[in-house]
């Protein structure tokens, strides 16, 4: 398929140019197996500019020593565990660090309820299996063993979703740096360079908790929502226009105002009060998240692009912000009519927001 058609690309790919220029300038020291030293991932991953004038566009709004943590644990011999609520940007920062160390973010195992021991070891193509046995050529390998042959960097994704005996399986790979195979009599060795990202929620139902002896093969760091409603809205601007690009809606349908009521709402929610502090809310049962407001954002930008007048007006914005904050139709309704109420409607040139999302109640 041509890249142009392709919705989004792995990292690796759309932001190709960007790890070239920084691996031709980058004169420090890379660990083996590294594509980039790690001063050199940081930059890829928190933006700036190159000493040829290259501009290295920010993948992460937030600390920098955050992400120095993630990439120094990533240089040791301690898998990395990125852990928060949804829509905290951990799946967005594991694909760059792959993609900006190994070159690769693809090597990725998607962590369910139902997952089986393979899906992180190996499995076999029966149709082999039968007709020779248990041999090289019939085992099938699981992208962890694919990056320990080849010295990069796996990914796992919602791990705490993964069942906790299935979850132990990477004990052995974590602390050993090997695979054992019994049915072949040998085991597979990591290479230099290997190591592992997972991802895991702390808020939703369902979760595994993580075992002692696994959780002791992390370095753990907790990924924050965005400290500043600017930042929030800088998040929310720059990947509405990404997504956007994919989805071939202008750039211009998505004004930063809207967005940044939309982010206001979402943060006075979340924290349960108003901006000024002088108001006390109720906060509704789901998160608010980033990822939500994104969502948000996208989906009335095609309502105004396809059904509108081309540019985001409060009617677009109010129909998935309804839907956004009311998960549960008790709770979440009465919280958000009394902040309509209370807040929306007393706000200065905030009427055409309150009105559109008034009408949908």
């Amino acid at each position: 398929m041509a890249q142009a058609t392709v919705i989004r690309a792995p990292s690796e790919l759309t932001f190709r140019q960007e790890l070239e220029a920084l691996q031709a300038q980058d004169e420090r020291y890379k660990p083996t197996n590294w594509k980039l030293s790690p001063a050199a991932v940081v930059t890829f991953l928190m933006g700036g500019e190159l000493e040829d004038g290259t501009a290295i566009t920010p993948k992460y709004y937030g600390k920098r020593r955050l992400i120095e943590v993630a990439v120094a644990t990533l240089a040791t011999d301690r898998a990395l565990l990125l852990t928060g609520i949804p829509g905290t940007a951990k799946t967005w920062v594991a694909e760059h660090l792959a993609a900006a160390i190994s070159g690769n973010s693809k090597l990725l195992v998607q962590g369910t309820a139902g997952m089986a021991e393979e899906s992180l070891r190996y499995g076999w193509n029966y149709a082999r299996l039968l007709a020779e046995g248990p041999t090289e050529g019939a085992l099938v390998p699981s992208p962890v063993m694919v990056a320990m042959q080849q010295g990069s960097i796996a990914r796992v994704e919602e791990l705490t979703r993964i069942p906790s005996d299935v979850q132990d399986a990477l004990i052995t790979i974590l602390s050993e740096k090997a695979l054992p195979v019994p049915e072949l009599n040998t085991e597979v060795r990591a290479n230099r360079g290997f190591n592992l990202i997972a991802t895991a929620n702390d808020r939703d139902k369902g979760i595994n908790e993580l075992s002692s002896a696994l959780r002791r093969r992390f370095n753990t760091v907790s990924m924050p929502l965005p400290a500043t409603l600017e930042e929030e809205v800088e998040i929310v601007r720059q990947r509405v226009a990404q997504i956007g690009e994919g989805l071939e809606l202008p750039p211009q349908a998505a004004p930063v105002e809207e967005i940044r009521r939309l982010v206001t709402i979402f943060r006075e929610l979340r924290s349960g009060k108003t901006a000024d502090g002088q108001r006390k809310l109720k906060s509704p049962s789901s998160t608010l998240s980033t990822a939500e407001a994104i969502s948000v954002v996208n989906n009335g930008q095609a309502l105004a692009v396809h059904f509108g007048s081309g540019a985001i007006e409060p009617a677009d914005i109010a129909s998935g912000l309804q839907g956004a904050i009311v998960k549960d139709p008790t709770h979440d309704r009465t919280v958000w009519e009394e902040y309509l109420e209370t807040v929306m409607r007393e706000r200065e040139g905030w009427k055409d927001l309150y009105e559109a999302s008034r009408s949908l109640l």
